[in-house]
């Protein structure tokens, strides 16, 4: 029995099951909605287009041709000489490349330098020579040509003979197509390579301008080639060298670009992109995040519907 005095009185929530009116589900809900499209949005703007898995082709654009020629300033015209090679020397359009020519034959060709110069020993021909200067561009396309220099080596041919420019039985040349000689590390250069006048057997030497060389023998005067594969990319100045079986010498540089790019076979691949879109890195925990959210409401309806069952209900004693 308890006394009159005391009075017990029940608090208003005291085992009774109440809504969850404060947890704000339809906000956050929202909130993730509205965080979801913007993100889905910014990673499909910052991630690669179909061009980064497309085929990558890489070239140059045709531009106009050099309109600069170079020039002869060493030797001077007239001028008559005694030994062979000669140096010839001048000025050139920096970025072009120079070739010289004897009475027509290709005779040579090097880079012009940076400081738009240029130096070249060629072989001369018995007689008189008639010298001039070619300037070409990446694209092959020629410029104007040199002054022409008119150059004498005054050099009798073996046993009196007389020489012309039609007849080289008395003379050794070597001769090669007047190209852009390119090509890219690892694949083979290859120069095609006559011989003119002279006595067979030849033996032909090839200084390829990296430290290495070959040489070989030729029973005739039929065309063929010389080939090489080069390790890093620059610019090589090769030296063909030949020799008949009379001792008759010949002299022939020519100019090698090495790219350093890849092989056209290996620019037309399709390419995959390589880097990763940082936005990707959000997706985990927005996905988590909403994990969260969906298993805190479905909780909370589990613990309504447990409070809320048959004999679970709490009743305050009077």
């Amino acid at each position: 029995m308890k006394p009159k005095w005391l009075k017990l009185s029940h608090h208003k929530h005291s085992g009774r099951l109440r809504a969850h009116e404060y947890t704000s589900y339809l906000p956050l809900a929202a909130l993730l909605v509205v965080v979801g499209v913007a993100l889905t949005a910014f990673t499909a703007y910052a991630s690669p287009g179909p061009q980064a898995g497309s085929i990558g082709l890489t070239g140059e654009m045709p531009g106009p041709a050099p309109k600069v020629a170079a020039t002869i300033d060493s030797p001077t015209t007239q001028q008559h000489l005694v030994t062979s090679p000669t140096t010839v020397s001048g000025t050139c359009p920096t970025g072009t490349l120079v070739e010289i020519y004897k009475n027509d034959i290709f005779a040579g060709s090097t880079p012009c330098t940076s400081k738009g110069t240029y130096s070249l020993d060629i072989d001369l021909l018995f007689g008189q020579n008639r010298l001039v200067a070619k300037v070409y561009d990446a694209l092959n396309q020629p410029g104007p040509d040199s002054n022409v220099v008119v150059v004498s080596y005054d050099v009798s041919p073996p046993q009196g003979a007389v020489s012309s420019l039609l007849n080289f039985s008395d003379q050794l040349i070597l001769n090669t197509n007047a190209v852009y000689r390119g090509t890219f590390p690892g694949q083979t250069l290859t120069i095609p390579v006559s011989l003119i006048g002279g006595v067979p057997p030849y033996a032909i030497s090839t200084l390829w301008g990296d430290s290495k060389s070959t040489v070989v023998s030729r029973n005739n005067s039929l065309s063929f080639n010389v080939s090489h594969v080069y390790t890093k990319p620059g610019t090589y100045q090769i030296t063909i060298q030949a020799s008949d079986t009379q001792g008759r010498k010949a002299f022939l540089t020519v100019a090698a670009i090495i790219n350093g790019q890849p092989s056209i076979a290996t620019i037309a691949t399709t390419s995959k992109p390589t880097h990763t879109n940082q936005l990707l890195m959000l997706w985990p925990l927005y996905t988590f995040a909403v994990t969260m959210v969906i298993s805190f409401w479905l909780g909370e309806r589990r613990e309504k519907h447990i409070l809320g069952g048959p004999g679970m209900r709490l009743h305050p004693q009077h």
